[in-house]
This record gives structure tokens, C-alpha cells and sequence, in this order.
């Protein structure tokens, strides 16, 4: 009989810099292959955090110096009251929406950019990549999803935006080399090496006994928080998963993280935040 006790280290909050708001988490017009989501298998989901909660949980960390706040999902666009949203939070901090890009065309970039120019912060924008390679993209996420990410990229700089390539490493490849491809496919467009992040891709087949954490870079959990319509929790990640729920609200949230899931072992294999943006890396 094993008696062996396994203890989970522990990753303490250094700064609030990041606030993830999951706008929706299930509702996607696209179903990737590899996402890291548990999508209904036959009922199209829904489940929309109301503005009313974003509204008041921006006011309870007000006097908080965000860096950024994050709109993710699934999709964060497919919400009804996105644009409201978007608005909302512009007023307290810079604002990411992460997205696969389907949903910007040029009158919706267009449209971005005067929100932009309503407010003092910035609309910073991830498109989702999973190759530089049009057919091995497509084949892991889904058909068109390519064209839909580069559409976006061309519509965004027209209007002066500078969007950042977001790329899952399906295929573990060599970074050097993705980064190298994804400069030439979109050098025209004024993309360099600080708009490309390339993060590890998340394996739904490892089991919590194959993995053990020592060591990390930075980590989601020690500079920000993910609201969702349940709660606050550790990372996006683990939204709305038992394992990484640290409170009801944002005036009260647990500030200690237990890294006991396989999903902390992919954030730690990666030397950087996975969602987060290290903003002194632009240029």
C-alpha cells in the first residue's frame, strides 16, 4: 500500500496586475479541436456573465492599479452586451479581448477604433494561431480558421492597431523557427517579434499523477484573478473548476493558489504568463 503523501506547492499573489473576465463559458461559434473548454456536447451553450456583475466587481477593486483587463471566453465577442462591456472596462484600465478573430471584419475594426478614441486606455487585441501554415492550423483548429485570424490582423492595422498573434504550439515545435514563419506571413503588416507569444500547448491527456511541480517562471495566478459568472478564480484555465476557486466576489478573494492541477504544469513549463501580457516586452 502507498502512504506516500503528495504536497502541492503553493504560488502567492505578488500584484494584481491582470483581471480575466470569462464573458461566456461555453458559447463559442467555432469548436477547436485541442480546446482546453468542455463544451456541451449537443445543447449549444450560452451561460453570459450579466454587466451588472462586471459593473460592480470593477467597482470593488477600483482603487486597484490594473494593468489590463482581459475579455476571454470561450468567444468573449458572441456576448450580447460585448460592446457595452468593452466600454465599461476601458474606463478602468486597458483592455484585451482575446479572440479567434471571426467576428472582426473593417466596419467592426472601424467601429473598435472609435470606441478607442472615446476613452484614455487602449484596445489591445490576440488573435489565436495554432501554425503558420494554413492546412496544419486549420486541421487542429477548424476549417477557415486561418483566413479568419489573418482577415482580422489586415482590418486592425488599417485602423492602426497593433495585434498581438497568440500561438498554441500544437505541433512542439521549434519557437525560433514559428516566430520566423509568423514574421514573414504578416511583415507587411507591421508585426514584429514582441507581437508574437507562443505558448505550450495544454495536454487534456495527462493524468494528475504523471506530473509534479518544483519550479516556475511567472505564473497567471501570482498577477491577476479570473471573474466569471460563478465566482473569482485562479487563472482561465481553471474557471469555474472547483480546484481554482478562490472566492464569491472581488472584495474578498483568496490570495494563495495550491498548483495541484495538470493544468499548473503547463503554465509552468512555460517561462512566461500564458494569458497575461508582459507589456515590457513591446516595442
Amino acid at each position: 500500500m502507498n502512504t506516500t503523501i503528495r504536497k502541492s506547492k503553493l504560488a502567492h499573489m505578488k500584484s494584481f496586475d491582470n483581471l480575466f473576465i470569462e464573458l461566456t463559458s461555453d458559447c463559442c461559434n467555432q469548436k477547436c479541436t485541442h480546446c482546453y473548454i468542455d463544451f456541451p456536447q449537443f445543447k449549444k451553450g450560452e451561460n453570459f456573465i450579466d454587466i451588472e456583475t462586471v459593473e460592480n466587481s470593477l467597482k470593488d477593486i477600483g482603487s486597484m492599479s490594473l494593468k489590463c483587463i482581459y475579455l476571454t471566453g470561450a468567444e468573449p465577442m458572441t456576448h450580447h452586451d460585448f460592446n457595452s462591456i468593452l466600454r465599461l472596462c476601458l474606463k478602468y484600465s486597458n483592455v484585451c479581448i482575446c479572440t479567434n478573430g471571426s467576428f472582426i471584419n473593417e466596419k467592426k475594426a472601424r467601429f473598435l477604433k472609435k470606441v478607442e478614441d472615446e476613452s484614455k486606455n487602449e484596445i489591445i487585441f490576440r488573435i489565436s494561431f495554432d501554425h503558420y501554415d494554413e492546412i496544419k492550423n486549420d486541421d487542429s483548429r477548424y476549417r477557415g480558421a486561418y483566413r479568419h485570424g489573418s482577415f482580422a490582423i489586415k482590418h486592425l492595422v488599417k485602423y492602426n492597431f497593433t495585434p498581438i498573434i497568440s500561438v498554441t504550439n500544437y505541433y512542439n515545435e521549434d519557437e525560433r523557427t514559428i516566430c520566423e514563419k509568423f514574421l514573414e506571413k504578416f511583415f507587411d503588416y507591421g508585426i514584429d517579434k514582441s507581437h508574437i507569444i507562443i505558448n505550450p500547448f495544454h495536454d487534456n491527456t495527462v493524468r494528475e499523477d504523471e506530473f509534479s511541480v518544483e519550479s516556475w517562471g511567472r505564473l497567471e495566478c501570482e498577477y491577476g484573478r479570473m471573474l466569471t459568472s460563478k465566482g473569482v478564480y485562479s487563472c482561465p484555465f481553471l474557471a469555474n473548476d472547483y480546484r481554482g476557486r478562490c472566492g464569491s466576489n472581488l472584495k474578498d478573494f483568496s490570495k494563495i493558489v495550491p498548483l495541484e492541477t495538470e493544468y499548473c504544469q503547463t503554465c509552468c513549463k512555460s517561462l512566461h504568463e500564458m494569458f497575461g501580457i508582459n507589456f515590457s516586452n513591446f516595442r
